[in-house]
């Protein structure tokens, strides 16, 4: 039996990607506000590591995360066994802690809503996705956020919107995300100098976990048109597949090789320098062709001062300033990306007013001390005090 405020974090994954990077900020709040962070990890890594170096509890349990590839009889099937096995799971290691807030990272981490509904713990659901279908799904987690969390958090009003009308109890609260920003403003650019790249070639680049909503394809389509009409860009690609998405990432390979691209695109995979790779680019790329909540990485190269060209998908229009920070294109418009991208490569100063504009944004708009105010305002307006 524990004397400690004990809070039960559950993470739909152990990489440092966007959402693993707004997790890391929740829990560290909570810490502040005095509660004692208990994580549970779907699998081994990164975040595993950090949090294991600062001496926060952590555990290994697959959680039954959804992922659009158990969207088969068998897939779910498998889905249930594996959430089975977490409930008796979390059962146990609440008899050590004796959990109050139960508290889940992303819709596709669904046993801590149903475990803590079950043990009468208060849950929160903080939630990174506009789902679109298929419509049993979106209607089950609907039904599962009525019941389950009174206050779910959104990170953006995209998100907001999409699940508000859906829902008949819960009341969404929107949080935008914020991150420390000062490896952002103070980083070195090295990955030229890495690639042999000289001063006067324009890099163009995109950050992103490999999926089918990312829009990794349609970068490369873009990619295609400009490289045959300006031989001083290069292109760069960062980011490994979601488990189950290898695919996909050999399907870019393959491309990059038949298209004959190889010498103008480099594909980096899995970084952990992001803020020297942002600070090295003269162009930043989120070609989203599914909704894409509140992207961080968008804040991180809006805060290294790079201009954003996004689709509009989600929560980069409220991130984006239409031709004041960046541009905003249509999702899958080879052309009119063509158009945005054009337009800064022929245009220093206009690279560099937007960027100086984005930056300017991002720190004033979607700050870190707003986003720990508002997790901890939430914090104590759902949980009582004792």
């Amino acid at each position: 039996m524990s004397d400690s405020r004990n809070i039960l974090f559950l993470q739909s994954s152990s990489e440092l990607y966007g959402s693993g990077k707004i997790f890391l900020q929740v829990l560290r709040v909570y810490q502040e506000e005095g509660f004692r962070p208990i994580v549970v990890l779907t699998n081994e890594g990164p975040i595993q590591s950090l949090l294991e170096k600062e001496e926060v509890p952590v555990f290994i349990q697959n959680l039954g995360i959804l992922r659009r590839k158990y969207l088969s009889p068998w897939g779910l099937f498998n889905r249930a066994q594996k959430n089975r096995e977490a409930f008796n799971f979390l059962t146990k290691l609440h008899q050590s802690y004796q959990f109050e807030l139960v508290f889940s990272n992303t819709l596709a981490v669904v046993i801590g809503a149903y475990w803590a509904k079950k043990k009468q713990i208060p849950h929160t659901w903080h939630i990174h996705e506009i789902l679109l279908g298929p419509k049993p799904l979106v209607w089950w987690l609907s039904k599962m956020l009525d019941s389950t969390t009174p206050h779910p958090i959104a990170v953006s009003k995209s998100v907001g919107n999409h699940w508000q009308s859906k829902l008949k109890k819960a009341k969404l609260s929107v949080i935008y995300n914020g991150i420390p920003y000062e490896p952002y403003l103070n980083a070195k650019p090295t990955l030229r100098e890495e690639l042999g790249l000289s001063p006067d070639q324009i890099l163009i680049g995109m950050v992103g976990r490999i999926n089918p909503g990312k829009g990794q394809g349609f970068f490369l389509e873009m990619t295609q048109e400009l490289i045959s009409k300006n031989s001083n860009l290069h292109f760069v690609l960062v980011g490994d597949p979601f488990p189950g998405y290898e695919p996909i990432l050999e399907e870019l390979l393959q491309k990059i090789e038949k298209d004959g691209l190889s010498a103008k695109v480099s594909y980096l995979g899995f970084r952990e320098d992001i803020p020297q790779i942002m600070a090295s680019l003269d162009i930043f790329v989120l070609p989203s062709v599914l909704p894409d909540s509140f992207p961080t990485v968008i804040l991180e190269a809006m805060a290294a001062g790079k201009p954003i060209v996004a689709t509009k998908s989600g929560g980069a229009v409220e991130m984006v300033e239409e031709g004041k920070t960046g541009f905003l294109i249509p999702i899958g418009d080879v052309n009119q990306g063509i158009k945005a991208l054009n337009q800064l490569i022929e245009d220093k100063n206009l690279r560099e007013k937007m960027g100086k504009a984005g930056q300017d944004r991002v720190l004033k708009e979607f700050s870190l001390e707003a986003f720990k105010e508002n997790i901890k305002n939430h914090l104590w307006q759902h949980l009582k005090r004792s």
